[in-house]
């Protein structure tokens, strides 16, 4: 087995700000006894990640590289941007080698003003606003859409006119937060979110203060800011005196609070969670009640995409089996076809770890070729992406190589199930669905 880094080697190399080198921070990130020369060079890392051979590196090359201290070149490579982190090699390694761990201490090298732009601009953008919103919406303008987009709802869709979004009501039972793209590029998809929320009865607010969702100060590798944004978010929830924090569907707004309160210590004092686990959990309880008699007929097929943030790198197989109980509900068992492998050994889409954001957009597609892969394998006419990112990537590849299938949340495909997914709710169904179970003038049934 290889010899650890020699000293000669770790000494060599620029210090970066603290007086430690990248080995230096490494070294103390690695569990008590382990060390780099644990990895067996069997290539299962690399054989399951989509980066292999993105800029002639993989995860085994790049693990190489760190135990033979070769410094200036595993921080210099563009490659640490284009691996998401996804986890699946740490899942796949028999030595439980952590190479997303390394992949994110070499981002944490590089100077600030070389990291991507995309990045580190939305990081700012959640530095800079109360709400910690990544695209720089203030807390002022998020209220003037909610509620202009209520208002809009309240005069349009009868039925609905007891529908709320409340923000900073103090004491509901939950704080949900919101990621930036509704109010900004597509309000109207919040409002299947209001009326789940609604339907099953929830008592819930959103809250001025740390409001967005998002946090890409964890993507450009910088605790301190990761944390100042987490730290905002957790702020807001506590001021509104709630007792459960929930997440919308995205993944590493997800993440970034989930592995935040870990990482920073931080207790925020009420409960924490992802709404795919409380869409289960209203369901089962039948506080939501969505039926897939309207697909009985239609026989329209969907697969489903499992957030890397929120299933192999957090919630597991716990998330996984919540996600596919929801989705069955709404189309149909006969109707729903699992990508393979799936769950925890689900491939990464390539949407996540900030690659959208990096600038390296062929790169990018050319990560995704493995998620095209498996979409087309269950001959899916549908995807169902219960994150913001996926959602992103997975859209874009569809529509870069004119694949036939269309991506959409969950929670257009639960409104429309229960009946309530208005016509200017359905920007991402097809022709086939354009029409499907459109409510009627009581807003709840078809």
């Amino acid at each position: 087995m290889m010899e650890t880094v020699t000293e000669t080697a770790r000494h060599a190399v620029p210090l970066l700000p603290g007086g430690t080198t990248f080995l230096d921070r490494v070294q103390e990130a690695l569990p008590e006894g382990a060390n780099l020369s644990m990895c067996l060079t069997c290539g299962l890392c690399s054989s399951g990640c989509p980066a292999s051979g993105l800029h002639d590196m993989d995860p085994r090359k790049f693990l190489r590289l760190c135990a033979w201290g070769q410094e200036e070149e595993v921080t210099s490579t563009p490659w640490v941007w284009m691996c998401t982190m996804c986890f699946r090699c740490k899942v796949v390694c028999p030595m439980d080698v952590n190479i997303p761990m390394l992949v994110y201490e070499a981002r944490a090298s590089w100077a600030r003003d070389a990291k991507p732009k995309g990045i580190i601009g939305s990081c700012d953008q959640g530095l800079r606003t109360m709400g910690a919103s990544a695209v720089g919406i203030s807390s002022e303008d998020f209220r003037f859409v909610v509620e202009d987009v209520l208002e809009e709802v309240h005069e349009t869709q009868p039925g609905w006119e007891e529908l709320r979004a409340p923000i900073d009501r103090k004491g509901a039972t939950f704080c949900v937060n919101q990621n930036s793209r509704e109010p900004v590029q597509e309000p109207e998809e919040m409002v299947p979110l209001w009326k789940i929320l609604h339907l099953a009865g929830v008592d819930w607010t959103y809250g001025s203060h740390g409001w967005g969702a998002e946090n890409y100060c964890m993507f450009a590798a910088e605790d301190e800011h990761w944390r100042a944004v987490l730290q905002k978010q957790v702020d807001g929830v506590r001021e509104l005196d709630c007792t459960s924090w929930v997440n919308i569907e995205c993944g590493h707004s997800f993440y970034s609070i989930w592995a935040g309160l870990q990482r920073f210590g931080i207790n925020p004092g009420v409960d924490f969670d992802h709404i795919v686990r409380w869409y289960a959990r209203w369901i089962r309880s039948g506080r939501l009640a969505p039926s897939s008699d309207w697909n009985r007929d239609l026989g329209v097929k969907f697969t489903v995409q499992d957030p890397c943030m929120a299933v192999r790198k957090s919630q597991g197989t716990a998330f996984a089996d919540d996600l596919r109980y929801v989705v069955r509900r709404c189309v149909g068992d006969d109707n729903f076809v699992d990508m393979v492998p799936n769950g925890v050994n689900n491939y990464c889409c390539g949407g996540g770890g900030g690659f959208l954001q990096s600038g390296y957009k062929d790169a990018r597609r050319k990560y995704g070729e493995f998620k095209a892969r498996q979409i087309l394998g269950t001959g899916a006419d549908y995807v169902i992406t219960p994150c913001h990112n996926c959602h992103a990537q997975i859209e874009d590849l569809s529509a870069e190589r004119n694949h036939a299938w269309n991506t959409v949340h969950l929670w257009t495909i639960l409104c429309l199930s229960l009946g309530v997914l208005a016509a200017s709710e359905r920007t991402y169904l097809g022709p086939d669905l354009a029409e499907v179970a459109l409510p009627g003038s009581n807003g709840g049934e078809s």
